[in-house]
């Protein structure tokens, strides 16, 4: 029977007040509740009794194996199961109880129930495990109540078997990282706030319970400016039989911050004294875009090694060009700049900051392609350069073992093959114009090489990558980029997380945003005193069509296209003519959608036809990828009679 919990508890408050407030009527604070339900051993009891309430989805009932915490699913509503915890393992429960002084949403008026309005959600990750709380309306108090509990060992044997003391857990640097995302009403994401949350405080902590009030500073030009307080309880689970002093957390806190300086310290005079070799080589190597530093959204400057790392998707992606689609579906968005001038704002987003945003700067993709590309076992590079008119810009390049350079464009998933142009040669054939769109190249980077180009010149067309030839390109040294970059280490960068499966059912959603626009197309023509017929057979038959479309963006193989043209020329009689327009995007937003059609004339010319028995047509298809990134395809067709 499970005991009355908050019975025993009402008795024994009821009596510590008798007790200690009948002379003096002082304030009695939580610390004395506790002490006194403590002393009753009822917190004992509850905490033998609680079982932690895990958000199981609808579907879940069935006996399926419990997915791993590192796949969050934000279906509403929530079932709540009773998920007991593992007594034979450590955990840290984080709760998330409410925020404060978010002032830019002083004025936010009360959402009425049912209204759509912006809200906050916070994603968390902790060793190989992430997690995202309810989304809650955007106010100056947001209503944040979320408890997550983090396994201080996930994934690693050996370790995971025995019950870690507070010693062995001081050890453990790795922080909570924590990105705040605030959704608008038409479901655009904005960074807030990325905040590194030292947890160790907590193993000095009394009873091994800490609370503290966490302030989050905004992102890029901002990231000086305070954006509110969460208020944050910590708690080891179970609880420690010895906790350390407060002396030792904050030496070996300070011991920390000490060798990480050092470190850093060393590469910047390594980095300095490289930079001068280089200059000296050639005096217009100053010019060359050779970026050996960048600022995360925290306005932090890292070294452009450590925004890399090889990457698994575990079974999310198929191959390497698969995962080139994935990066390429996450929207693209330059970071934000306040005020007029051209310069462009400088911000490589950590990756959970760039996964749960899903959409960054071309240097986040580049970065993300290249972590993926590797740990597919390709050797890949970001390159860093410019594109036409001068404008910076990264992509990816592998380098097959047979010496083929192939360049990958993160924004779109193109691919292609890089032949250099001999300055030498006689001019007798004509040289043919390369496909991509790369005019320069300054330096190219991964997680443990980096190599600045000093080829005469830095055009693309020009450059031969033979980067173990130094007379081409000057490199820079392992041991001073494993010292600052490498896993592990106790540098400042912080670790990857795992990708996260799509919560989005792709079904669902592509027959909502089907039927959206069936309703926008009749509204539009109404305006226009046109009537609309719908034919489902028609529609039904462009579903091949959008598959192959995205068959061929994910794996450069087109197929199925004769199957699709015989079944639209038996559906489409003697003496009638088939009009039909795909278009493709990576949000959700059909009203969105249906804007950017109407621009196009072909499209608008299917959706405004006029004539003798016109039918309309529209397919739309959702092809989900991992962390709920998206390709949606859209097909309007119509069929009329010709009349010459």
């Amino acid at each position: 029977v499970q005991m009355d919990v908050h019975g025993r508890i009402r008795e024994v408050l009821a009596e510590t007040i008798r007790e200690e407030l009948a002379p003096e009527h002082q304030q009695l604070s939580t610390e004395d509740l506790m002490k006194a339900l403590r002393q009753r051993g009822i917190i004992d009891e509850v905490m033998k009794e609680l079982k932690f309430v895990a958000d199981v989805n609808e579907k879940e009932k069935t006996s399926v194996p419990p997915k791993p915490s590192t796949h969050f699913v934000d279906r509403e509503p929530p079932v709540l199961k009773k998920a007991n915890i593992d007594p034979t393992r450590r955990y840290l429960y984080l709760q998330v109880l409410g925020g404060k002084a978010f002032l830019e949403h002083l004025q936010e008026p009360e959402p009425l129930p049912g209204q759509i309005c912006s809200t906050f959600a916070l994603c968390l990750h902790f060793r190989n495990q992430r997690f995202r709380s309810k989304p809650v309306p955007c106010a100056c108090e947001p209503d944040f109540h979320d408890g997550f509990l983090l396994e201080v060992h996930k994934d690693s044997l050996g370790d995971g078997s025995k019950m870690v003391d507070a010693t062995a857990m001081l050890s453990i640097s790795d922080p909570v990282h924590m990105v705040l995302i605030r959704t608008d009403t038409f479901g655009e994401t904005t960074l807030v706030a990325s905040y590194f949350l030292e947890w160790r405080s907590v193993l000095a902590a009394e009873n091994g319970v800490t609370s503290i009030a966490v302030e989050l500073l905004g992102v890029g030009t901002e990231s000086k400016v305070s954006v509110g307080v969460l208020n944050i309880r910590l708690e080891i689970y179970p609880q420690l039989n010895k906790v350390l002093s407060p002396e030792i957390t904050s030496t070996q806190f300070s011991l920390e911050r000490q060798k990480t300086a050092e470190k850093e310290r060393l590469f910047l005079v390594y980095a300095k004294q490289w930079w001068r070799e280089y200059l000296q080589i050639r005096p217009t190597h100053n010019v060359r875009l050779v970026k050996i530093f960048a600022q995360d959204e925290n306005g932090i400057n890292r070294p452009v090694c450590s925004y890399i790392r090889p990457l698994r998707a575990g079974r999310l992606l198929d191959t390497p060009r698969q995962a080139a689609r994935f990066v390429s579906v996450l929207g693209y968005e330059r970071a934000p700049v306040i005020g007029g001038g051209s310069s462009k704002q400088e911000q490589w987003c950590t990756l959970l900051a760039f996964l749960c945003r899903s959409k960054g700067d071309c240097e986040d993709h580049a970065n993300l392609l290249c972590s993926l590309l590797l740990g597919y076992g390709l050797e890949a590079f970001v390159c860093v350069g410019t594109k036409a008119k001068g404008v910076p810009h990264a992509w990816v390049v592998t380098c097959g073992t047979d010496g083929t350079i192939t360049f990958w464009e993160s924004l779109t998933g193109h691919r292609y093959i890089h032949c250099p142009i001999n300055p030498d040669d006689p001019p007798v054939a004509q040289q043919p114009k390369p496909l991509y769109p790369y005019r320069t190249i300054g330096c190219v980077f991964n997680h443990h090489k980096f190599f600045a180009n000093c080829q005469p010149s830095d055009a693309v067309e020009l450059c031969v990558f033979d980067l173990q030839d130094e007379s081409k390109w000057k490199p820079m040294s392992g041991e001073a980029i494993k010292s600052v970059c490498s896993p592990g280490t106790v540098s400042s960068v912080p670790p990857f997380p795992p990708l996260c499966a799509s919560t989005i059912d792709a079904a669902i959603t592509s027959n909502e945003i089907e039927l959206q626009l069936r309703i926008l197309v009749s509204e539009h023509r109404k305006d226009l005193n046109l009537s609309t017929v719908w034919d489902d057979q028609l529609s039904y038959l462009l579903s091949p069509a959008l598959a192959a479309y995205e068959l061929e963006r994910a794996t450069s193989i087109s197929a199925g296209n004769e199957e699709f043209q015989d079944a639209i020329r038996r559906a489409v009689p003697d003496g009638h003519t088939f009009k039909g327009f795909p278009i493709h995007f990576v949000y959700r937003n059909a009203r969105r959608a249906f804007a950017t059609c109407l621009r196009s004339p072909f499209c608008e010319e299917i959706i405004c036809c006029r004539g003798d028995q016109v039918r309309l047509a529209v397919r739309v298809r959702v092809f989900t990828y991992p962390e709920s990134a998206c390709a949606v395809w859209i097909m309007f067709a119509c069929k009329y009679r010709s009349i010459l």
